[in-house]
C-alpha cells in the first residue's frame, strides 16, 4: 500500500509519516499486499478498467460486518427500561449495556491487532463475528443481568477487533483509484447501523420482546459470517505488529499522533452533545417530544449520505471541513429557539459528522502507509474512548450547568480540532516536494 491508497490520492510526503516503526523492513509491494499485486488470491490488483466484481462483493461483506456489529453495540438503547424490568435493575445499571462493550472495544482495538499476529485476516473477521453471534444468543437466552452484562464485553471485543482489522482492507481489495469509496462503504455500515439497525432491533423488542431482538442480531450475524467465508479472498498478514510498535508510532509518526488527537477532539464534542441532544432539541429548539425519533431518523439519513460525500475525498480537507462544520452548527443549536432553526441545524449536524469515520480512517492510512492495522488500532481504541469521555462530560455539563452547556462545551472541543488539523495540513504542505 502507498499513501496514495487514503481518500484523495495525494502522496503523504515521507518527514509526516515520520520514521517506520520497529520490525522488518518492508518494501512497498509487501506493505501493500493483494491489493496492490502483491500477493496473489487476496484481491483484485490496481489497473485499468471496472473493479472486479468480487472485490466489490467483499468489501460489501465487510461493511455488513461493519453494520452487525455496530447494530449489536447500539442495540440496547432501546432496550434499557425493558431489560433492566424483566431483570430486576434500573435503567441506570441496564446502561452498563452500552457504556461496557465501547470501553472493552477501545481497549481491545489494539489488543486484538497485535494479538492476531500472522493470522490471515479473513479468519481473524470470521472468528469476531462468531463471537459477536455467540454473545446476542447468549444474550438472548440470559437467566439474569450479570450473565447479559458478560455477553456484552463479549461484544466489545468483536467491535474493537473488527473495526481496527477491516479499516485498512480496502487497499487490498479493490484497485487503488477506487479504495476512498471502498473505505466509505465500509465505513457506511456505521451511520446506517443508526439509521435502519437500531430502530429496527428496537421495534422487534417491543414486537416480540428483548430476547426476540438480541435473537436477531445474532441470526443476522449468522448471515454476515456466511457472507464472510463465501466472499473474502485470503488476507494474509503482511506483517507482524508487536506492542512497542504502537507506542512508537505514537511518538516517532507526527501525522499518526496529530491524526489519534483529532479523532479524540472531535468524537468526544460530539458525544458530548449528542448523548443529550433530545433535551437540547426539546428546550433550545422548543419541538415536540412527538418528532423527536422522526427527526433522529433525518439525522441518521444525513449521517449515511456525509459518509458517501466524504468517502472519496481528501482526509485532511474534510475533517477541516467537517471539525470547522460543527464548531458553528454545535454552537447555533446551543442557543438559537424555533423548531423550524433546530431541525436545519440537526440535519447539518448529521450530515458533517456522517464524514469523521471514513476520514479518520483515511487520515491514519495516509499517515503510516508502512503500518495501517497499527494505526487504525489508535485511532479505533481512541475513538471508543472518546464516546465514554464525551458522554460523560456531557453530562456533567448538563447536571452542573444546563443542557445547552453540552453542545457549547463539544463547539470548544471542535474549535481545538480543527486548529490541530489546520496546523497538521499546513506541516504536510509545506513538507511536501516539489
Amino acid at each position: 500500500m502507498t499513501s496514495a491508497a487514503a481518500p484523495g490520492n495525494e502522496p503523504a510526503p515521507p518527514s509526516e509519516s515520520g520514521p517506520p516503526v520497529s520490525g522488518p523492513p518492508m518494501g512497498p509491494e509487501s506493505i501493500a499486499g493483494p491489493g496492490a499485486g502483491s500477493a496473489p488470491g487476496a484481491g483484485p490488483a490496481p489497473g485499468g478498467g471496472a473493479a472486479p466484481w468480487r472485490g466489490w462483493a467483499a468489501v460489501c461483506a465487510v461493511s455488513l460486518g461493519i453494520f452487525c456489529l455496530i447494530t449489536s453495540e447500539l442495540l440496547p438503547v432501546g432496550l434499557l427500561t425493558p431489560v433492566g424490568a424483566a431483570l430486576g435493575v434500573s435503567d441506570g445499571t441496564a446502561g452498563l449495556m452500552v457504556t461496557a462493550p465501547g470501553l472493552v472495544a477501545g481497549f481491545c482495538a489494539p489488543l486484538v491487532t497485535v494479538g492476531a499476529g500472522r493470522i490471515d485476516r479473513r479468519l481473524v473477521l470470521c472468528v469476531l463475528i462468531a463471537l459477536m453471534v455467540a454473545a446476542n444468543l447468549v444474550a438472548a437466552l440470559a437467566p439474569n443481568f450479570a450473565v447479559v452484562l458478560a455477553a456484552r464485553l463479549l461484544v466489545g471485543v468483536s467491535v474493537g477487533g473488527f473495526w481496527a482489522v477491516a479499516g485498512g482492507l480496502a487497499v487490498r481489495l479493490v484497485p487503488e483509484r477506487h479504495v476512498g469509496r471502498a473505505t466509505a462503504l465500509v465505513f457506511g455500515g456505521v451511520p446506517t447501523a443508526s439509521v435502519l439497525g437500531v430502530p429496527a432491533g428496537t421495534l422487534l423488542g417491543e414486537l416480540g420482546g428483548w430476547r426476540t431482538a438480541f435473537a436477531a442480531v445474532g441470526a443476522l450475524g449468522l448471515v454476515t459470517l456466511t457472507a464472510l467465508l463465501l466472499l473474502l479472498p485470503p488476507l494474509p498478514a503482511t506483517r507482524h505488529i508487536t506492542f512497542p510498535e504502537l507506542p512508537a508510532l505514537l511518538r516517532e509518526n507526527r501525522a499518526v499522533r496529530a491524526g489519534v488527537i483529532v479523532t479524540f477532539l472531535v468524537v468526544t464534542g460530539q458525544f458530548a452533545a449528542y448523548t443529550f441532544v433530545r433535551p437540547i432539541l426539546q428546550e433550545v429548539s422548543g419541538v415536540g417530544a412527538e418528532h423527536i425519533s422522526t427527526l433522529l431518523l433525518g439525522y441518521g439519513v444525513a449521517g449515511v449520505a456525509g459518509n458517501f460525500l466524504a468517502g472519496a475525498r481528501d482526509a485532511y480537507r474534510t475533517l477541516l471541513v467537517v471539525s470547522s462544520s460543527l464548531t458553528v452548527v454545535l454552537a447555533l443549536i446551543a442557543v438559537l429557539p424555533g423548531p423550524a432553526v433546530g431541525t436545519a441545524l440537526l440535519l447539518a449536524w448529521g450530515l458533517a459528522y456522517g464524514g469523521v469515520s471514513v476520514s479518520v480512517q483515511g487520515w491514519m492510512i495516509k499517515a503510516a502507509p508502512e503500518a495501517p492495522e497499527a494505526a487504525s488500532s489508535l485511532m479505533v481504541a481512541m475513538f471508543n474512548f472518546a464516546i465514554a469521555a464525551g458522554a460523560l462530560c456531557g453530562g456533567l455539563a448538563v447536571d452542573g450547568i444546563s443542557a445547552p452547556a453540552a453542545p457549547l462545551g463539544g463547539a470548544a472541543l471542535m474549535l481545538a480540532a480543527a486548529a490541530t488539523v489546520w496546523v497538521s495540513a499546513i506541516r504536510r504542505t509545506a513538507r511536501t516536494p516539489g
